[in-house]
């Protein structure tokens, strides 16, 4: 009895406790516009002694709410920059709920319209699980493509063919604005103007929250939206002066770009709209040399000529994003792309056939090789996402992505006698025809426990992959030109993953770390048609994530990173059916070929010295069924090009990272990483059997001064050290720029001059040389690319700012293509 009237009495306590509290509602609006403003601070002070009691901020929709608040007189007090304070005095009655109505905020006449910063900001920011990059920084990229940002940041290497490395590991997921997007990263980056970005993430060392693709990490992008409520208009044009270095080619190459963003946010609504066209020409030259052994018959047949590429890109895309309350957020995303690129390759080949034994000369011709590779692209993307927010700040998320691209296009490859143009010696001719379909669905929790944070979820993924190819060719000249059936046909790949995850992360004084397990069953099948042959594979994987962070002082950061990832397959590598890629190549796929799995790791120490941040990480990575291309001899003059799986691959290294602010108007950034290389395995049922090992080394610098508010000078180096292949080597490979740029009309309007690949007449820049060889040949290709291209790029911002934002920040499968 007593423990019941103890409790009636605690009860009553507190309700009239609850009861005895008063709330305080409204709203505010701008007085000249008479928009609601958000997230501005309204405080009740004691009039007696102006303490402030409680407060809060004003909702999306300019609403606030103060609850339990004590009965009694007080004023009510609102803040909000670029408006003046306003005074309001209340009295509040127990249980009374006072709507104080619409409070009218008169903007403040000595607001600051504008913001102008002459230093400049940090290039790098370290992150408990990734190094964030300001793409703002990189001046040589404006106007390009995100190819050219991301050979900047330290570790990333991009080599003469494009294709992108992070500490000498190939393979990407691409994250586009928190989407995982289903494209190889060069493909994607060639695409993506560098003007629309705002920053790029580097994820060595992803949690298991993340998709496991990709065996080099994650490259998370964010393009920009607008800044500020109300309109924002960004304009930029690029144009290309004469090539002075075109190798008296028969063609000269053409550069120019435009693209533009409109951005509109209000409260609620975030719209987001970008266009861009870039023709990005690059003339070239090719120097090969290649012998093959066939019995008695020696075979040299070197050839030289031009290597172009015409490169035709055009991009949309919309985002919009709804937040009708706090606890809401509706998002939707359009990507529409058409991409054309145009590979020219007019070689003169010096043919000559001797007998080993006798060194007589059994054959010799001189023909010219005509090669055109013409590869075609539309890709369509379509995203909605939906996320709630729980009184507890649990989180539920899901969303779907449907992607549909068509991939088209031909190789013509002709070889006619150098004397007589109408002689044929031989023509072929393939095409192909690719319709591919991808599906994407998640759903994902988080949870507030044990003073941490839980996170789960399910994701859904299917490809189909439809690809259509024929192969014609024409022995001489008057023979008809037929179809090779043998080389012909189709090839459906179907790959569908179910996955699971679940991680924790809990953060205390010094410490945070996110440990987690994602599980994964794929399933792929091949199907070779009229062949009839059928290749399916089933895998069940698990892959474990930590990520430990130690913070001995604030300017400290210690980091132990580890995470097990794959790198799937190609749709192209998967291809059986042989495609002449040029004159002397045969290039086809393997349908059996298995994933690549790579166990990477790291240990970084991070030390902040005022403006200036060092860090310097140790890793390690171990490549299972690492996938290579290799040759070996088709006919006297062709060699056939296969991908393979090769064996193991390891990597031990150091990276290094310097961004220093070594004056108040210069600024230096250095990266680089050293690694020790190891490829070991067989190739073609144990014929071949290697073991090669190599240091590799990379170094990207980039360095701003700013000799006055409006003028900004910039110059950076990209190196790459020669590396081990598993036949052979590639050499080392350069690219300096240097840009400069100057602001108009309140930083507004901003012209920039650039000087790409600078060569100066003697610097081999922008030039690799690719060795394969093996028992029965050898082939070395020099690929020598544009230098010293000047290009004069004009940006400008129209903006429209609404009056609640007075201090605005700064507005500046595709996989098979």
């Amino acid at each position: 009895m007593k423990r019941r009237l103890l409790l009636l009495f605690v009860l009553a306590c507190y309700s009239q406790f609850v009861v005895g509290q008063a709330e305080l509602r409204g709203l505010l609006v701008d007085g000249s516009t008479t928009k609601p403003i958000p997230f501005a601070s309204v405080a009740l002070y004691r009039p007696a002694d102006s303490v402030a009691v409680t407060g809060a901020l004003s909702d999306s929709v300019g609403v606030f709410h103060i609850t339990q608040v004590t009965p009694g007189q007080y004023r009510l007090k609102t803040f909000f920059i670029g408006y003046k304070p306003q005074t309001t005095f209340v009295t509040l009655r127990r249980g009374d709920v006072l709507n104080v109505g619409t409070l009218l905020l008169e903007p403040s006449k000595n607001q600051l319209n504008e913001v102008v910063v002459t230093g400049q900001r940090a290039d790098l920011t370290v992150k408990a699980d990734r190094q964030t990059y300001r793409a703002a920084q990189f001046g040589s990229a404006v106007g390009g493509t995100a190819t050219d940002l991301l050979r900047n940041l330290p570790g990333i290497s991009i080599n003469a063919e494009g294709e992108v490395t992070q500490r000498g590991a190939n393979g990407f997921l691409v994250l586009l604005n928190g989407k995982p997007v289903q494209a190889n990263l060069g493909t994607l980056l060639n695409q993506l103007p560098a003007n629309t970005m705002e920053t790029i993430e580097v994820i060595t060392t992803p949690s298991a929250r993340y998709d496991p693709d990709g065996k080099a990490g994650i490259i998370a992008i964010t393009t920009k939206s607008g800044a500020d409520l109300g309109l924002s208009v960004l304009v930029n044009l690029q144009g290309g002066l004469p090539s002075l270095n075109a190798f008296d080619n028969a063609r000269n190459p053409v550069r120019y770009s435009s693209d533009a963003s409109i951005s509109y946010r209000t409260a609620r609504w975030d719209w987001t709209l970008s266009t861009a066209y870039l023709r990005n020409d690059l003339a070239g030259r090719r120097e090969g040399d290649v012998y093959t052994i066939l019995s008695n018959r020696f075979t040299r047949f070197p050839s030289i000529g031009e290597r172009s590429f015409d490169r035709y890109t055009f991009t949309n895309r919309l985002a919009v994003s709804f937040t009708p309350n706090k606890t809401n957020v509706w998002s939707a995303g359009l990507y529409y792309g058409h991409r054309t690129e145009d590979r020219i390759a007019d070689l003169v080949y010096n043919n000559r056939t001797t007998d080993r034994q006798t060194g007589l000369l059994i054959s010799q011709i001189n023909y010219f090789n005509a090669n055109l590779v013409r590869k075609r692209g539309q890709f369509f993307t379509a995203n909605l996402d939906y996320t709630h927010t729980f009184a507890n700040k649990a989180t539920l998320s899901t969303g779907v992505l449907y992607e549909y691209d068509y991939l088209d296009g031909f190789t013509r490859n002709l070889n006619v006698r150098r004397t007589d143009s109408r002689d044929t010696l031989q023509y072929t001719y393939t095409t192909t025809a690719r319709p591919i379909g991808n599906l994407r669905a998640n759903v994902d929790v988080t949870w507030p426990l044990a003073g941490g944070r839980l996170e789960a979820g399910y994701q859904y993924r299917l490809q189909n992959d439809n690809g259509d190819y024929r192969y014609l060719n024409q022995d001489g000249r008057g023979a008809p030109l037929l179809v090779i059936n043998a080389f012909t046909g189709k090839a459906d790949i179907t790959n569908q993953i179910h996955s699971l995850y679940s991680q924790y992360y809990h953060k205390t004084k010094g410490w945070e770390y996110t440990a987690g397990l994602r599980f994964e069953s794929a399933q792929r099948e091949v199907d070779i048609r009229p062949q009839g042959q059928t290749y399916p594979l089933t895998l069940n994987n698990l892959f474990p994530s930590l990520n430990l962070v130690y913070r001995p002082k604030d300017d400290w950061l210690v980091r132990l990173g580890y995470s097990r990832r794959v790198q799937r397959t190609s749709n192209l590598a998967l291809n059986p059916l042989p495609e002449r890629e040029h004159s002397e190549t045969l290039e086809q796929g393997d349908p059996a070929l298995q994933p690549e799995f790579v166990d990477l790791s790291e240990l970084s120490v991070t030390r902040t010295l005022g403006r200036s941040t060092w860090q310097a990480t140790l890793y390690h990575q171990n490549v299972q069924n690492i996938v290579n291309r290799v040759n070996s001899v088709y006919a006297d003059t062709i060699l056939n090009r296969l991908y393979t799986n090769a064996g193991r691959a390891q990597r031990l290294g150091i990276e290094l990272t310097s961004d220093l602010t070594l004056t108040k108007r210069w600024k230096l950034y250095v990266g680089g990483t050293v690694y020790r290389s190891l490829l070991s395995g067989q190739l073609f049922q144990n014929a071949v059997v290697f073991s090669n090992q190599a240091w590799a080394y990379s170094l990207n610098a980039n360095t701003t001064l700013q000799p006055a508010t409006s003028w900004v000078l910039q110059a950076n180096l990209n190196y790459l050290s020669q590396r081990i292949t598993a036949q052979g080597e590639d050499s080392r490979f350069f690219v300096p720029n240097l840009s400069i740029k100057k602001s108009f009309v309140q930083n507004r309007l901003s012209v920039m001059f650039q000087w790409q690949n600078i060569g100066l007449g003697w610097l081999a820049s922008n030039e690799q040389r690719i060795t394969t060889r093996g028992v029965d040949f050898y082939t070395t290709t020099n690929y020598i690319q544009e230098r010293d291209i000047l290009l004069l790029n004009i940006s400008y911002s129209f903006r429209q700012r609404s009056k609640p934002v007075k201090l605005p920040t700064n507005e500046f499968g595709e996989k098979e293509f």
